[in-house]
């Protein structure tokens, strides 16, 4: 088994310098902060609004929902590839981009072996030089694997809230991934703001504890404002970026996304029937 997972090792080192993608992990010390809901509307806007060709993983294995998100099946998801089905093969087109989903059935991606770990990561290793970004929305907390993924990752996005416990675990993922295994490569998302500059407040907390504890200095990626209608669309089983373009949500997620690829908003291409329904929608 250890051959074979060397062998692995050997075959991803040969093809990283084809690999042109940027992968993108999206983490947060605990469950409940909104990081999935993240995960797929920037990965539609990054889509729809910046012209990219994307590709979503749900990596929280064990509590698999992006495909409740969008409202979709389970019949292609990893644990087929995990048996030997060719990756391609899976790979869902919904809503302008690809998503790979994960699965449940068992309790976290830790209880996966090494060999098949690395037989996903080669798979997508070969896979990802035909995307712009490679989104990996991770598991909550710090487990082994999903700590492998957010080193491996060109950024990684802690989602946080203003509440203290969320800043406090965010601290403590930051600090076991900077303290253990050097990496620093951390952008700060405050979600849930109700207030005016309330994500610098807390991303301040949050920055002066890793410069003091840690010599470490964080980005703040931006705000995500508290949204009705997104609670509203996750009931709904849709996307508030696709059905609300306007709502303060969207527009604080299109500007993060504006600022990771350094480009201005591209709007959709609507027509003029298309943007009436639109409005007629939010009216709605």
């Amino acid at each position: 088994m250890e051959e074979q997972i060397q062998g692995l090792r050997e075959l991803i080192g040969k093809e990283d310098k084809f690999v042109n993608s940027k992968f993108i992990s999206i983490a947060s010390g605990k469950g409940g902060v909104g990081k999935t809901n993240f995960a797929v509307n920037f990965a539609y806007v990054l889509a729809n609004n910046f012209r990219k060709k994307v590709l979503l993983i749900d990596a929280d294995i064990g509590m698999a929902n992006v495909h409740i998100l969008l409202n979709s099946d389970l019949k292609k998801n990893i644990k087929r590839l995990l048996n030997g089905e060719n990756i391609e093969n899976l790979i869902v087109n919904i809503k302008g981009f690809d998503t790979l989903f994960g699965f449940s059935g068992i309790d976290s991606i830790a209880e996966l072996d090494d060999f098949r770990i690395h037989k996903l990561i080669f798979q997508l290793n070969k896979l990802s030089q035909t995307y712009d970004y490679i989104i990996i929305d991770n598991s909550p907390g710090i487990g082994e694997k999903v700590i492998s993924f957010l080193r491996a990752s060109n950024t990684s996005y802690i989602l946080t809230t203003p509440e203290p416990t969320s800043i406090m675990d965010s601290y403590a993922l930051i600090k076991s991934l900077y303290k253990i295994y050097g990496y620093s490569r951390f952008k700060i998302i405050v979600n849930m703001c109700k207030r005016k500059f309330e994500e610098k407040e807390v991303f301040d907390k949050l920055n002066f504890s890793t410069n003091k504890f840690l010599d470490l200095n964080l980005e703040l990626a931006g705000r995500l404002s508290f949204s009705e209608n997104l609670e509203k669309c996750v009931k709904e089983k849709k996307l508030v970026a696709e059905i609300y373009p306007s709502d303060p949500y969207t527009v604080d997620l299109k500007n993060i996304a504006a600022k990771e690829v350094g480009e201005p908003i591209k709007e959709k291409n609507q027509n003029f029937w298309d943007k009436v329904l639109s409005f007629l929608k939010q009216r709605v």
